[in-house]
């Protein structure tokens, strides 16, 4: 399996700000806020950031939110809109790889991946650099397909919750590459974060089993 490139995702800043915008995924990143608890004074880390939005929803409360993502256009989004909204003396973005995050063991409270770990072609590799990073204690917060994302099922959700244009859109492409890359049970993720020291690893179904959030704790 190929890892993709930034540039690859260059050209499709637009696409991702505004999947990122949309009301299915837009609500689950507010479920994926609050099984993640209170961010107040927290240091946070959103590892494939995209163009930040995630981080907006609790810029105001944590101490720092820091994001990292391939694509140099992204992070100049990302920048961008923290810019516009008034929060880029505590939004911190740069460009990295999740294989080999510039940070210190330990560095974060609390670090966040949406909608990416599944396109890396060892995501185990990337789940424990996300480990390493955050303190003992600490919490780390994913979103990843589920195995009964497909098309099919997507294709039923929409026309079900009736997500056309664009929306629609957006989460077929999901379900699509999902489909080509990795998918997850809950078995599955509570091992890899046990392996590399989660004393406590929760899951959440959310679009009807299409996806699931993991709250792990160290």
């Amino acid at each position: 399996m190929r890892k993709m490139s930034g540039k690859e995702f260059d050209d499709l800043v637009r696409f991702f700000d505004g999947m990122s915008l949309t009301k299915w995924l837009g609500a689950v990143h507010d479920q994926l806020k609050i099984a993640s608890d209170s961010w107040k004074d927290l240091r946070v880390l959103d590892v494939g950031c995209g163009t930040g939005r995630l981080l907006l929803r609790g810029v105001e409360e944590a101490k720092e939110v820091v994001g990292i993502d391939l694509s140099e256009g992204m992070i100049a989004k990302a920048n961008e809109i923290y810019d516009e909204e008034g929060f880029a003396h505590k939004g911190n973005f740069c460009v990295g790889d999740a294989y080999e995050l510039p940070f210190q063991d330990g560095e974060f409270d609390l670090a966040l991946s949406t909608c990416v770990l599944f396109l890396l072609p060892d995501p185990e590799k990337g789940m424990k650099e996300m480990v390493r990073v955050v303190k003992k204690g600490g919490k780390i917060a994913m979103l990843n397909p589920a195995e009964r994302m497909c098309q099919e099922a997507a294709s039923d959700y929409c026309k079900k919750h009736e997500i056309k244009n664009f929306e629609q859109k957006t989460l077929l492409q999901w379900s699509n590459i999902s489909t080509k890359r990795h998918r997850y049970n809950q078995e599955q993720l509570t091992e890899f974060l046990q392996k590399h020291g989660a004393t406590k690893v929760e899951h959440s179904e959310v679009l009807e089993g299409l996806a699931l959030i993991t709250i792990a704790t160290l």
